[in-house]
């Protein structure tokens, strides 16, 4: 695997220069090549692009911590309706996403999410004719706090643990995880149990949440730390298996209101 790494420093830059025109004049100069090679900053975004599996990968980072609290409502991704998968669906039906819970601490309100990034994903082959874009995931290096969640279908790789309810685990559904109903046998979490997870534990926040949708199979590298994801199929798929615990097994989200002003 090859990484390359290009920080995005131009507010920085700017600012250095200013710095080194010194207080007694406004006006901008160029930096000389010693000048920027003696200075350090971290931009706003990082652009990193790697090699993996046969195929490439450009990724487009939020080099930031990021405090959420929101609800999406109704989140249906990859309809389709072929008679082979007994009519109509979605790859992905969602009916809620919610960060945050307001029946808990101020904190529980609250989603720490840590760089946000965008990855495009190409094929790696020797003619560049045939090169071409095959997918497009978007996911968080870290996620931790309570996450309100209802899913009717899954397809993508998710794993968590309900304790006494079992594990809810797609690896075990029959086409591996596409277009999974939550269907299992017990003892097992079922998706209909499922009302949220509180992602991230004692060692630290969830570590591979994205989600991708993609025309071909992809072989994602893992997160360090991390064994190797299941391969992503084609259409959308979710994956989210680390770090993850039920909030209830009751199929109920924890509520999350407005913030009284």
């Amino acid at each position: 695997m090859s990484v390359k790494r290009f920080p995005l420093v131009l507010m920085s830059a700017a600012l250095s220069t200013l710095l080194c025109a010194g207080t007694a004049s406004a006006q901008l100069r160029a930096m000389s090549e010693q000048e920027m090679s003696s200075t350090h900053a971290q931009g706003l975004l990082v652009l990193n692009n790697s090699s993996f599996d046969g195929f490439d990968f450009t990724r487009i980072a939020l080099g930031a911590d990021v405090t959420l609290n929101a609800n999406f409502h109704n989140i249906r991704l990859g309809e389709y309706n072929y008679a082979a998968r007994n009519g109509t669906g979605a790859d992905i039906d969602m009916p809620l996403l919610q960060f945050g819970r307001s029946d808990g601490t101020y904190d529980q309100r609250l989603v720490q999410i840590t760089n946000p990034y965008l990855e495009f994903i190409y094929r790696n082959v020797a003619n560049a004719a045939q090169r071409e874009v095959v997918g497009i995931r978007f996911g968080f290096d870290g996620i931790k706090g309570d996450v309100g969640l209802t899913l009717n279908t899954l397809s993508g790789s998710m794993l968590v643990d309900g304790g006494a309810a079992g594990m809810l685990d797609s690896s075990t559904a029959p086409d591996g995880g596409k277009r999974w109903d939550g269907s299992c046998t017990a003892p097992c979490l079922t998706l209909a149990q499922l009302g949220g997870v509180r992602a991230g534990d004692a060692n630290g926040p969830s570590r591979d949440f994205w989600m991708a949708v993609l025309k071909t199979p992809v072989q994602f590298q893992p997160p360090a730390g991390l064994t190797a994801p299941q391969v992503a199929q084609a259409g959308f798929w979710m994956n989210w298996r680390d770090r993850l615990a039920a909030i209830n097994t009751t199929g109920t989200p924890p509520p999350n209101l407005p913030y009284p002003r």
